[in-house]
């Protein structure tokens, strides 16, 4: 019954002394009962020896209840060292096909199979005698228990006693839960009494004490304020709702999709899980993605995560039990509320040092392009904070990768995308997408990244863990006492910056594990050919070459066979079709397939799943395109090397691309893209440097496949929005945001009226928003002060857009070798 950090569960009860300790002198049962059924059946078993045999002797058994007032006057103030064992009744559901999980027919007598009234508890020692059982928890000695709460222990001395009684009951509860777990499984591992145990923790307290002094507040309006806020936070589980609710959720996504988990890495991060807290951060692409994950968790015996959640998915009915199934509902921004902010934090540290483990979507939401967002980082500050303070020893983030062959989501996705208002979450919201979940819609990979250590990857980021921590608020830091304390500024900097590259490693991993699937590929086929329709052969023939070349990379990917034959290749396209997403015409000599008029952003979602393998060799063909154009002016020089422009370029590209992808450091990216020329021109180096970078081309185009265009057209057509809406503002004017985004989008489909843009999936607000981003980030929003500055600024401006204009030209230049187009211009 001494409390650990571990939380975790024992393989058997363990309760008895070791092996040639002597018997105890004495022994108090500590009795957890909710009935007089329960009351006696704990008397009859110690009475029969069942204590004495669990305890190593036969020493006298004090009965005392499980309750603080009762611990506070009958054992708190002992002066003998009995030997303390927790005690309940455990109730098990019936078993069916070899596994006891309560399901709705239980509930049909009114009770909950796993806490039956006392009426159903005489009715189950007869007839079912099999459903019960006495349950020990770890023993300690009393002494070992004030050893284990010293500070209680010293309240005790002082004359109160209820500080250490409260402390014995939460190690009593926790022991018990322990030996319960051992009996039913990991996965009904829940939390007790945890609002009790962190408002009674005198480090808490004496934080909430310089919250009130810092604010010059009353302490007890204080601790009220964190009381609440902690009431408010913690989820409160049930092993009932949870079963419940796993049974009633299960059908909504397993009538949908066939889940296709790889399981293989889930057995090493079991046995990790018995030593350390982990932290699942999928990608996110729907609200499903918790129950799909949930239930494959379930599945391998996992305990269930705290998954934390935005406060607008708390509506009833769903909120209630979402709380009662693990879901910790944070509110969205915080303010200044320090209080609140010290209660999210000692929430976490208080889960990850009890091993709970927990799941978050570090984007900070769904994904509406269908590529991986950029993180947020204010919990991941939370959980590095708990790893500086030695909370917890370490904490493992598992990245996981969610993928989706269809979604029937994405029509709200993508109206949003073009400037629509999101649907309030409510009873009339889940209705319709539970209905529109019916619907079948394939596969949904799950994959699991390999483990990330929090504390090996802060440290070698350059995290000073070896220091004080410093608790960094969840939007900024106080840049007023941070300038004046350079130390401390330098400091925080840093572990910012650990912090964002831990993020990194995340999306990296996610990304890595992310497969490639049909509809990723069938969308990446007929979104680079315009309005045009294909057959099946051309469509067929197409992709053939990408084929072979994500064979050729290994990359992972889905049931890509079936784009090979033209028969399965059809039943992906028909599939497209009754989404909505492809528009098929058979009124012809032969079906021909097109992109769905206004369902090009869904359609892009599809792509952008995949899109990230792809990248580079879409800056590897821009980058020769570059070294080409440099050849036809080279500089003077006795043998010129005209793919440096190109890896010039390349690295432009990367820059100009760092919002929208993650890159590499740079050493890595050029061996990435190293790796990619040997796979398009292994005997590159040994060419002559003349004439490279048109030998390289010519293997590119012989390749059978251009991507440039596929894969980049459509963020640098929303980067040319942003910057021409830029270049015709005011320089000396502030810009906001909204309203240039509002611009943006009103402006960007009238340039795609006009042909100036290729595709209406360039008109987005996300693909915006990080245009923005990078404007912002090479300092072209202002606003300007002075004549000098304003005019410097306004240039800039201009030079920003005149590059992309570049680079549009340059994507049409790879379109249009792109074999698909050229048999198009054949043909015409």
């Amino acid at each position: 019954m001494i409390e650990d950090s571990t939380g975790g569960a024992t393989t058997a009860p363990a309760t008895r002394p070791a092996r040639g300790a002597p018997a105890p002198a004495s022994v108090v049962a500590l009795v957890d009962s909710a009935s007089a059924v329960e009351r006696e059946l704990i008397g009859e078993w110690i009475a029969a020896g069942g204590l004495a045999a669990e305890s190593g002797g036969a020493a006298p058994v004090t009965q005392i209840d499980l309750d603080a007032g009762a611990i506070a006057t009958r054992l708190a103030g002992r002066r003998d060292d009995p030997l303390v064992v927790p005690v309940r009744v455990l109730w098990l559901p019936p078993e069916r096909d070899g596994v006891r999980r309560v399901t709705f027919a239980d509930l049909a007598l009114l009770t909950n199979p796993r806490k039956p009234n006392r009426l159903i508890q005489r009715k189950l020692l007869g007839r079912s005698p099999d459903r019960h059982r006495v349950l020990t928890g770890q023993p300690a000695y009393l002494s070992e228990l004030r050893l284990n709460n010293p500070e209680a222990a010293a309240l005790h001395r002082a004359g109160q006693a209820e500080p250490f009684a409260r402390a014995v009951v939460r190690a009593a509860v926790v022991a018990l839960e322990r030996a319960e777990r051992s009996v039913i499984g990991d996965r009904y591992k829940v939390p007790q009494l945890v609002a009790e145990e962190i408002l009674d923790s005198p480090d808490f307290l004496r934080r909430l004490e310089a919250i009130a002094d810092a604010e010059d507040a009353d302490p007890r309006e204080v601790y009220r304020r964190a009381e609440k806020g902690l009431h408010e936070l913690v989820a409160a589980q049930s092993r009932l709702v949870s079963d419940l609710f796993t049974q009633a959720m299960r059908p909504v996504h397993a009538s949908t999709w066939n889940v296709d988990s790889d399981d293989s890495g889930l057995a090493g991060l079991r046995d990790l899980n018995r030593r350390y807290p982990l932290v699942f951060l999928p990608s996110h692409r729907s609200y499903v993605d918790a129950f799909v994950l949930g239930d494959v968790l379930a599945r391998n015996d996992f305990p269930p995560n705290h998954v934390i959640g935005g406060a607008n998915l708390s509506f009833w009915p769903m909120g209630p039990i979402a709380r009662r199934t693990g879901t910790v509902f944070i509110r969205r921004s915080f303010g200044d509320d320090e209080v609140y902010k010290a209660v999210v934090e000692e929430y976490f540290a208080y889960l990850l040092s009890k091993r709970f483990n927990m799941e978050w979507y570090f984007e900070g939401g769904r994904t509406r392009t269908g590529k991986l967002r950029p993180p947020r980082y204010g919990l991941l500050n939370y959980l590095a904070a708990a790893v500086r303070a030695e909370r917890v020893e370490d904490v493992l983030l598992v990245p996981v990768s969610i993928t989706y062959e269809r979604l029937n989501e994405l029509g709200a996705i993508a109206t949003e995308q073009v400037g629509g208002k999101k649907k309030a979450e409510g009873l009339g919201w889940l209705a319709r997408y539970i209905r529109n979940q019916q619907h079948s819609a394939g596969h949904v990979y799950v994959r699991f990244g390999a483990p990330l250590s929090a504390r090996d990857r802060l440290a070698a980021h350059g995290d000073p863990l070896h220091n004080p921590p410093v608790t960094i608020p969840l939007h900024t830091t106080n840049g007023t006492a941070a300038a004046a304390d350079p130390v401390r500024a330098e400091r925080e900097e840093k572990e910012r910056r650990a912090v964002q590259r831990l993020a990194f490693e995340v999306a990296v991993g996610i990304n890595d594990v992310t497969p490639i699937t049909v509809n990723a590929l069938a969308t990446l086929a007929l979104l680079g050919v315009q309005e045009r329709a294909l057959t099946l052969g051309e469509v067929r023939a197409l992709l053939a070459p990408v084929l072979d070349y994500i064979v050729a990379r290994d990359l992972p990917r889905g049931e890509l066979g079936a784009l090979r034959d033209e028969a399965s290749l059809a039943v992906v396209l028909e599939q497209l079709s009754l989404a909505r997403v492809v528009t098929v015409y058979r009124g012809g000599l032969e079906p021909v397939y097109s992109i769905e008029s206004g369902a090009h952003l869904e359609a892009a979602f599809y792509r952008n799943s995949a899109v990230h393998w792809f990248v580079n060799r879409a800056i590897l063909e821009l980058g020769i395109l570059a070294a080409v154009t440099a050849d036809a002016d080279p500089p003077p020089s006795a043998e010129p090397d005209p793919l440096n422009a190109g890896w010039d370029e390349a690295f432009l590209l990367r820059d100009q691309l760092k919002f929208d992808f993650f890159f590499p450091e740079r050493t890595e990216f050029e061996n990435q893209l190293t790796a990619e020329m040997l796979l398009v021109d292994p005997d590159w180096r040994s060419r002559p440097r003349s004439t490279r970078g048109r030998e390289v081309l010519g293997r590119l185009t012989s390749s059978g496949f251009m991507m440039a265009h596929r894969v980049l057209r459509a963020f640098f057509d929303a980067q040319l929005v942003v910057a021409e809406r830029l270049a015709a503002r005011d320089p000396g004017t502030a810009v906001d945001r909204r309203d240039l985004l509002a611009e943006c989008v009103a402006v960007g489909r009238q340039m795609l009226l006009q042909q100036r843009l290729y595709s209406p999936e360039s008109v987005s607000t996300e693909l915006f928003g990080t245009a923005l981003k990078l404007a912002d980030n090479r300092g072209l929003l202002g606003p300007a002060e002075g004549a000098e500055a304003r005019a410097d600024l306004a240039v800039r401006r201009e030079e920003f857009a005149a590059r992309l204009r570049i680079l549009a030209a340059r994507i049409g230049q790879a379109a249009a070798l792109d074999p698909s187009n050229r048999a198009s211009l054949d043909r015409r």
